[in-house]
């Protein structure tokens, strides 16, 4: 029992450490998204639409190691066209290629590995790469009353970037979604998972 307490304080004395050495930076940050859905089964076509997004960005950095986190705030105006018109159960009710646009508030966290030992090139210029879950809560829509939305959805983001000049990030990232975004009223169950590919323009303060 001795040996476990050395061990966790050691733990927690280490924690603290890094901790107290992290960098912490925070920025505005805006990009454009491109977002397609995957329905259960093909019944009509899906146009990918395109959107954009806007919010805050927070950043720890532990010197050193090139590990760190990063969580945002964000809204996001995105959404896709749905040939609903193409199926009788949709068209009977006067529904055609229908524009779906989604009101939402994103919470992004990641784990971030960024890589510095570039012999002062990453003052420069550093790459950076970066994958953890969004957490997504529906504000609004446009009002197509053939479907309805969760009040939250799940994804997981995967994302490339680099630095420049430690200031300015440029980033690309893919969100995989993992439960659904919306679902028809008719047909139960038939609902559609996001896939959504957006790039992004940063600029961090603090250091």
């Amino acid at each position: 029992m001795t040996i476990l307490k050395k061990l966790l304080a050691a733990g927690v004395v280490a924690a603290t450490a890094l901790t107290a050495s992290a960098e912490f930076r925070w920025g505005p940050t805006a990009g454009v998204s491109f977002t397609d859905y995957h329905f259960k089964s093909h019944l009509f076509g899906v146009t990918p639409g395109v959107g954009g997004h806007g919010g805050l960005v927070a950043e720890w950095m532990f010197p050193g190691i090139g590990f760190g986190v990063d969580f945002g705030l964000n809204y996001s105006n995105h959404g896709a066209k749905l040939d609903l018109g193409s199926q009788k159960v949709w068209a009977a009710d006067g529904y055609g290629n229908e524009s779906v646009r989604l009101h939402t508030l994103q919470l992004p966290v990641h784990l971030r590995f960024k890589y510095t030992n570039l012999h002062g090139l990453e003052r420069t210029l550093a790459p950076f790469a970066f994958a953890g879950p969004v957490f997504t809560f529906h504000l609004g829509d446009n009002g197509v009353k053939a479907l309805e939305y969760p009040g939250g959805t799940v994804a997981i983001q995967f994302g490339l970037g680099v630095e420049l000049f430690e200031r300015l990030q440029i980033s690309g990232n893919y969100d995989l979604g993992v439960s659904y975004e919306m679902r028809t009223r008719k047909l139960d169950n038939y609902s559609a998972r996001p896939s959504t590919w957006n790039v992004n323009v940063t600029w961090l303060f603090g250091r």
